[in-house]
Order: structure tokens, then sequence, then C-alpha cells
């Protein structure tokens, strides 16, 4: 295991380098200027020559590949620099927003994951029956629905129809400070909506793993011998089933960042999407960098954990062969 997590560690340097890079020079191709995005309605009624100071102290009129190998060494360093756009340090940044992005990302990777496994069990135990078809159905219908689709209907029906949910934010309006209460009332929507866009994927990898576990013979077996269906279904299928699912773990990582994006900016949850908004339009450096390798880190991470878990979980595959 420690063999393995290393291998990919030390496979994962290049490929953040290379994407850092490659931020830095899709950056210095956008059209938005920096500076007037960093002096706002400041820059309308600015000269030229003040636009040129401003645009030498932030260092923008260097080359893409100076600025890439300036952040670059000030990260390793521990300096991941100052966000122009957010007026802050970037760690700073980062550190206030994170913590809300992966409390809704946990959230909803947790419930897309065990509803998914729950419809995918009971759709698997009688393959054709109704329950087998509404919930096949409801999957692929689901899966084709753009996730800020699903927000604004979420929205829609729970806030301004039933009056049951806050439309978005982290707090109520006018609240001093931030409780428990609220937070859980106002992450409510969100979170549902991002788990059901995530959820077809693993009804669907499960009824088809527990599904083919069942017509396996070791399965037969266990029915052969009095077993109780229950049993057999949950202490042998199901167990079977879901090792496919592990593989989503890692797969779904890039859908779930970027659905969560997508969720955040609907209902104004302030976490890791207004910030990376506001970099790619102010063409804010140090700020998309950062936030860029964080995702990249993201994904690797979760390829790494989904070949653990397949490699602890089934005793055909050694992690010393991976």
């Amino acid at each position: 295991m420690a063999r393995l997590a290393g291998r990919r560690t030390l496979f994962a340097v290049p490929v953040l380098l290379v994407v850092t890079f490659g931020v830095f020079a899709i950056a210095a191709a956008s059209p938005f200027d920096p500076v007037k995005a960093y002096a706002g309605t400041a820059a309308l009624g600015a000269d030229q020559q003040t636009l040129d100071r401003l645009r030498d102290n932030l260092g923008v009129d260097q080359p893409f590949a100076a600025r890439w190998w300036h952040w670059l060494t000030s990260a390793l360093a521990g300096d991941l620099g100052h966000s122009g756009v957010m007026r802050q340090p970037v760690a700073q940044v980062i550190g206030d927003r994170l913590v809300w992005s992966a409390l809704l990302c946990a959230v909803a990777f947790t419930a897309a994951v065990l509803v998914g496994t729950l419809l995918g069990v009971l759709a698997a135990r009688r393959p054709g029956s109704l329950v087998d078809r509404t919930v096949t159905s409801l999957a692929y219908t689901l899966e084709a629905a753009p996730v800020f689709w699903i927000a604004l209907l979420a929205i829609w029906l729970f806030a301004l129809q039933w009056d049951v949910l806050p439309a978005g934010g982290l707090t109520d309006t006018g609240s001093a400070q931030v409780t428990p209460s609220q937070v859980t009332s106002h992450l409510v929507l969100p979170a549902g909506v991002l788990a059901v866009s995530q959820l077809p994927w693993f009804t669907l990898y499960v009824r088809q793993g527990v599904g083919d576990a069942l017509a396996e013979d070791p399965v037969r077996g266990a029915r052969a011998r009095g077993l109780s269906e229950r049993t057999v279904l949950l202490g042998h299928a199901l167990r079977s089933g879901l090792l496919p699912v592990l593989t989503l773990i890692g797969s779904r990582v890039p859908e779930l960042i970027t659905g969560a994006l997508l969720v955040e900016s609907v209902f104004s949850w302030p976490g890791i999407a207004a910030a990376t908004v506001e970099a790619a339009t102010a063409v804010d450096f140090p700020l998309l960098a950062a936030l860029t390798t964080l995702a990249t880190a993201a994904v690797l991470a979760g390829n790494l954990l989904a070949d653990l878990l397949y490699g602890l979980f089934d005793p055909r595959v050694k992690l010393s062969d991976m």
C-alpha cells in the first residue's frame, strides 16, 4: 500500500507541474484584462500611465512562463501569493472557503452512495419488475438532466412554492453569526441537488453488479443450502456487486467538483466556486493556479483511494501488482 501511494505521489508531481503551467498559459491568452479587473470601476477614469504602473506593480506585464516560475518557487516555499481580485492572501481565501466546499461534497457524496446502493439493490432483486423499471428509468432521466437545471427546479419547488427550505446562502438573512442549525437547513438543498446529480451512476452500477452476482454459482449455492433471501442478498451478492462501485469513487471526483462549482454558484454557497469564477474572469494568476492545483490533487487522490479500496476488498487484486 505504501509503495503504491509513493509511486502515485511521484507520478502526481509532473502532472501538477504541467497543469499549473497550462493554467498560466491559458490565462495569458485570455481576453480579460487583469489590471482592469483589479481596479474595477476606477479603471474607467484612469489614464494609461496609471494603468501601466498598476500593471507593473501586479507583475502581469511579464511573460507567463516567468510568472509561473515565480509562483511555483514561492508556492514551494509556502507562499501561494496574494489574490488581487479577493484582496487577500491566496492561502486565506482557500482556507476560509475550502471547509464549506468540503462539507457540501462530503454530505452529497455520502448520500449519493447510500441512496444509490439502496435503489440499486432494490432494482437488482427482481430484474424486469415494476421497481426495476422505475428505478432504472429514473436513473437514466437524472443522468441526462443538467445539474443547474435540477438546482433551479429545486429552488422553485422547495423554496418558492412550498417555502420549506431556504433558497441559498449559508445563514438566514440578517443573521449575525453562523449556527449549526442554520447551516444544516441551508445545506439541505445544495447537498441534495449535488447528490441527485451523482445518484444515477451509483444506482446503475450497483444494480448491474448485484444482478450479475445473483446469477453466479456461489450465490446459487447459498440459496440451495437454504439460506434466507436477505442473507443471500446482503451477505453474498451485495459484497461481490459493490466491487465495481469502488472504481466510481475516483472517476466521479472530477464530475463531483464540476457539479459542486455549479451548485455553489446557483445556491450562493460560500465555497470555492465563487472564488474560482472570479479568479478566472479576473485572470487572477496566483488564485487560479492554486485552485486548479487543489482540484487536480483531489482527482489524483480520488483515483488512488479507488485503487486502494479495490485492492483491499477484492482478494483477486494484489496491491503490489498495481
